[in-house]
């Protein structure tokens, strides 16, 4: 199944036990966890109105995971429209040549976004981290959106525009020491929530990520159902996923081979920290 068929299936599946009438978000009421769940009730959360504005980053060299996980829970949010943004609607090449098709120019972007998000990815995230024209862009959709957020290596991006000073984030662990060169409160933790910042760690991290995104700008019954129609049950077959759970050879040997793009990301971020007047 591919990706637009996969957006039709939720589509059909979230419409199928909608409400008849329009639902008005001041109806919204969380659901207690534990108490009885009804169809109505399912998508009370459902703000009416206006689509809510949803804007992704797109780059050459990203890692078209830490999109793909997140788009797959807020373009399921039902009422919303999800922008994939480049500077142009030419196909963006990704890590191991995957293309990905933007929708929106930056320059077309909404001016108001309920959600700003970033991916991660190098050589993409040290390209984005020194681009004039997107980290302007950042700065200002930014400074308004209601939730301002990343996955993996695409906090660096945020914090070298400007947006994480004085936040707690994550990054990919290869990475998230050079946070505080950026002005950011670096937290070993998979997502993390600091006011209107939402940041999640490397890649897989995306899929948590999408679904505290889906309970905050819904509530706590839609994300699980987002959860439940996308199956997401992980039982990983090792025990490999973090620095501490790998141990010290796996992880050591991933960063000699990681060292070069470190050093260029941290350099990266001694460059922004400089223009910012961080430093």
């Amino acid at each position: 199944m591919n990706r637009r068929q996969f957006s039709k299936t939720l589509g059909t599946v979230l419409t199928a036990s909608a409400l008849a009438k329009t639902l008005s978000a001041e109806s919204a009421q969380p659901e207690a966890q534990g108490s009885p769940v009804s169809h109505e009730t399912l998508h009370s959360s459902v703000p009416s109105g206006p689509p809510q504005q949803i804007g992704m980053l797109l780059y050459p060299g990203m890692y078209a995971l830490d999109l793909i996980g997140p788009h797959a829970f807020l373009s399921g949010l039902m009422n919303v429209k999800v922008h994939l943004l480049w500077k142009t609607l030419e196909p963006v090449v990704a890590v191991h040549e995957l293309r990905l098709q933007p929708t929106t120019t930056l320059a077309e972007c909404p001016r108001d976004l309920d959600v700003l998000f970033v991916p991660g990815g190098t050589p993409g995230t040290i390209a984005m981290m020194r681009d004039e024209e997107v980290l302007a862009f950042l700065a200002d959709r930014g400074s308004r959106a209601r939730y301002v957020t990343s996955v993996c290596t695409g906090s660096l991006v945020l914090g070298a525009a400007g947006l994480l000073k004085g936040y707690k984030a994550t990054s990919h662990w290869n990475t998230r020491d050079i946070l505080p060169l950026l002005g950011a409160i670096p937290v070993e933790q998979r997502v993390v929530e600091d006011r209107n910042r939402i940041t999640g760690g490397g890649v897989t991290s995306g899929i948590d990520f999408g679904l505290i995104i889906a309970a905050r700008m819904r509530d706590e019954q839609y994300a699980r159902m987002l959860q439940l129609v996308n199956e997401y049950d992980p039982h990983p077959p090792f025990s490999a996923g973090t620095p501490k759970l790998a141990g010290p050879v796996l992880t050591d040997h991933l960063q000699k081979m990681m060292a070069k793009g470190h050093e260029d990301s941290r350099q990266a971020a001694l460059d922004a920290r400089k223009r910012l007047g961080l430093a």
